[in-house]
């Protein structure tokens, strides 16, 4: 049996997440967004650090939450659900289902199993969108963030990354789109967002802790907004002399600017939504807010290249210096931004 949709648009992206749910929500509700503004619509801002002793080195460390493909159908009011199985072949027949219905289908799964991406980490998040198969060639045809066709995986190797056996597993997540429109305006969806951004940054919502802790499989530390980011720069400045302090400091750079985040630990989609929101909302987002979310962007795009001298040099004193005295000023730079964001928003936006 085989099946394809050909009427598909499929856009690079920065992030696979955003990229994904841009084109999905294009595909069904013809509305058609910015990556960034599709981020942010998601709240997909945060700093999620949590120790995981599998992994190598030791922790992980995010950018953005766990909930920001559902979170802006939220925000949008658009029916779309998520659900995870625990039966493979199940999982498998419903989504192929659903391309044989002609609905492009999202899933999640570990992109180290992918095998037409030469990634070298695990990252079980990784979000891409089935298009079609090919059961006796054993082929899945996937659109993915890296290109404007849709790329060629084995179906032993997507159904590995789906369930997979070792780590973190997104255990079959899928989504499915029940609407086809929007029941919130953009500027009220940027009024949800924002709020949603701010009570997660500042701690009041700590929906992406629990969900990031539920995965890991009940991790004792678990950190996340202002609160992730206090937690990385304090164990940064106990790395020096590690064994692994290499691989740790090399980890930190690529979750900032390698790992599909769209630059500078996803600020910079952010500070392109702070832009957009401000025309959509100038009662709650102005000027100041816009200001410092380009500076945090600057910021953590600047602090790549600082911790690539620091892994070729680990002894040098200064080089520590000046990386945490970069963390120091970004902590700062997002403490300040969601303080304003907080002042506005907080009591304006009716959830």
């Amino acid at each position: 049996m085989q099946a394809m949709i050909d009427n598909f648009r499929i856009l690079p992206a920065g992030h696979c997440g955003s990229g994904a749910m841009r084109n999905l929500i294009y595909h069904y509700c013809n509305l058609d967004l910015p990556e960034g503004v599709v981020f942010g619509l998601g709240a997909g801002i945060d700093a999620v650090y949590f120790s995981y002793e599998k992994a190598q080195p030791p922790f992980m460390f995010f950018g953005r939450g766990s909930s920001m493909e559902t979170d802006i159908t939220k925000n949008l009011g658009i029916d779309y659900r998520e659900q995870t199985e625990s039966d493979d072949d199940i999982a498998w027949d419903r989504v192929k289902t659903e391309v044989l219905n002609g609905n492009p289908t999202m899933l999640s799964g570990d992109i180290f199993y992918l095998d037409y991406r030469e990634y070298k980490v695990h990252f079980p998040g990784h979000r891409f969108v089935l298009l079609g198969f090919n059961e006796e060639a054993q082929e899945a045809y996937i659109a993915d963030r890296i290109n404007t066709h849709a790329e060629t995986c084995s179906m032993g190797a997507l159904a590995l990354s789906r369930s997979a056996d070792a780590g973190i597993s997104s255990h079959n997540l899928w989504g499915k789109f029940y609407s086809s429109s929007a029941s919130h305006s953009l500027p009220e969806a940027c009024g949800l967002a924002l709020k949603m951004a701010v009570e997660r940054m500042q701690g009041s919502d700590l929906s992406q802790r629990d969900l990031m802790q539920a995965a890991a499989g009940g991790t004792a530390r678990c950190a996340t907004g202002l609160d992730g980011l206090r937690a990385m720069r304090q164990d940064f400045t106990q790395w020096r002399g590690l064994p692994d302090v290499v691989d740790r400091i090399t980890y930190i750079d690529n979750a900032i600017v390698k790992f599909g985040t769209g630059g500078g630990f996803f600020r910079d989609h952010y500070a392109r939504f702070m832009e957009w929101s401000r025309e959509q909302r100038p009662d709650l987002v102005g000027d100041d807010c816009v200001a410092l979310a380009n500076t945090t962007a600057r910021q953590w795009n600047a602090l790549s290249p600082l911790l690539q001298a620091l892994a070729r040099a680990p002894e040098d004193d200064a080089l520590w210096a000046h990386c945490t005295e970069q963390l120091d000023d970004i902590f700062h730079t997002e403490y300040l931004l969601f303080g304003q964001l907080g002042d506005t928003v907080l009591g304006a936006v009716a959830t």
